[in-house]
């Protein structure tokens, strides 16, 4: 409890110091609060209540990463903490449901990694942003577990825009100039970044339900600059995304 109080706080102190945050109080507020300006991440800041580790541990998790889907949740045999836990799980699929999108929940001991490119890693540990051809916006809440983190867009730059990056990603297309940015977005180069050395990272905190800007045709704000957490070992993380 008191860990989620100290993240509303931050939070809050984030959103007045930052021109890229805006906490709210309500699902109906974080739906309908516009990306505006630099905001482009919008926060239901909140301190749940129930045991959400329980849910964690009653599922038999035998690979990296897994999908709890609502059957399996509901027939899990929980605690009255569990049972709070569960209740709220429940409430924000249908939440973000009812907006039309398809929300997963997932048990995460950790991401694939990507290791085909050594100079150029484009898995979700990496500072990266979501692109849609059509309107959209990322929705996201860590339940248990590590938190993800955004940088503020000013402390980070597009990694296919640095020099010794930008040359081994020709050396590596190996065609014709004008392909080349196609060739960039085709394998996803240009959706990734590096933060500054001295950039501001900040965590998205457990329970608090979040909005990301999306790159897409019609955004007038740039995207939200994200990436997964590095898990501790032995720890399950448990979110929701869509």
């Amino acid at each position: 409890m008191k860990n989620a109080v100290n993240d509303i706080q931050l939070l809050k102190h984030f959103s007045h110091e930052s021109n890229q945050i805006q906490t709210v109080t309500s699902f109906k507020e974080l739906v309908s609060a516009p990306f505006h300006g630099e905001i482009n991440a919008v926060s239901y800041a909140r301190e749940l209540i129930g045991d959400f580790s329980e849910i964690v541990n009653e599922v038999e998790l035998n690979e990296n990463m897994s999908e709890l889907d609502q059957e399996t949740l509901c027939g899990l045999k929980l605690s009255a903490e569990g049972e709070l836990a569960r209740k709220i799980l429940l409430n924000d699929f249908q939440l973000l449901k009812s907006l039309g999108t398809s929300p997963v929940i997932n048990l995460i001991k950790c991401y694939e990694r990507d290791n085909a490119y050594p100079f150029f890693p484009t898995d979700v540990y990496s500072f990266h942003v979501d692109r849609s051809p059509i309107p959209t916006d990322t929705f996201l809440c860590t339940y248990s577990g590590a938190a993800s983190e955004i940088v503020p867009n000013l402390q980070a730059k597009k990694k296919v825009l640095i020099p010794e990056i930008r040359h081994e990603l020709k050396n590596l297309y190996g065609g014709a100039e004008e392909g080349f940015e196609s060739f960039l977005s085709e394998y996803f180069f240009d959706l990734h970044y590096r933060a500054e050395p001295k950039a501001r990272l900040i965590s998205l905190g457990v329970g608090h339900l979040w909005k990301l800007a999306v790159d897409h045709p019609q955004s007038n704000v740039p995207p939200c600059i994200h990436r997964a957490p590095k898990e501790k070992t032995g720890e399950t993380r448990l979110m929701m995304i869509c």
